[in-house]
């Protein structure tokens, strides 16, 4: 990357959400081998685990997925608001916007799927459904205007 700045914000954003998924997982486990939702600490100590906490990272993940799915799905069609060019021997702004977009889908999936309720499969997915019909719009169009056009 040529931009330190955001190769440094990437490092720590893929930090975050890792740290994010390994807590919320460590929580998950934990309350699962108890009953209820308490842990036992330190004779009859107890510390209530909030599964709220795994739901506002389902939500914060499902938005942001959303949001770069859309950023991919927009990109790509802003391509052809411009005539055609010749080839430059950069691929330009908008294709490095997708291939960030496209990056930083990753640990955002990860963190959706470490946070899921796997007890309600189809209905942790259901967030899915329009990044995942985003993305598969961009891929196809980006597909055509490599291909076709």
């Amino acid at each position: 990357m040529r931009w330190p700045a955001i190769k440094s914000f990437l490092k720590a954003f893929v930090i975050w959400i890792l740290l994010g998924a390994a807590a919320t997982a460590a929580i998950k486990v934990a309350a699962s081998r108890q009953s209820g939702s308490t842990i036992a600490i330190n004779q009859g100590h107890y510390i209530a685990i909030v599964w709220g906490v795994a739901a506002v990272l389902i939500a914060i993940s499902g938005i942001v997925l959303l949001v770069l799915s859309l950023t991919a799905l927009l990109t790509v069609l802003s391509g052809y608001t411009q005539p055609p060019q010749a080839p430059e021997a950069d691929e330009g702004t908008a294709a490095h916007i997708f291939q960030l977009s496209i990056v930083a889908l990753v640990p955002m999936i990860l963190l959706f799927f470490a946070t899921a309720d796997w007890r309600q499969p189809w209905r942790s997915a259901r967030p899915l459904v329009f990044p995942a019909a985003a993305l598969v719009v961009a891929f196809a169009v980006l597909y055509y205007s490599e291909h076709c056009r």
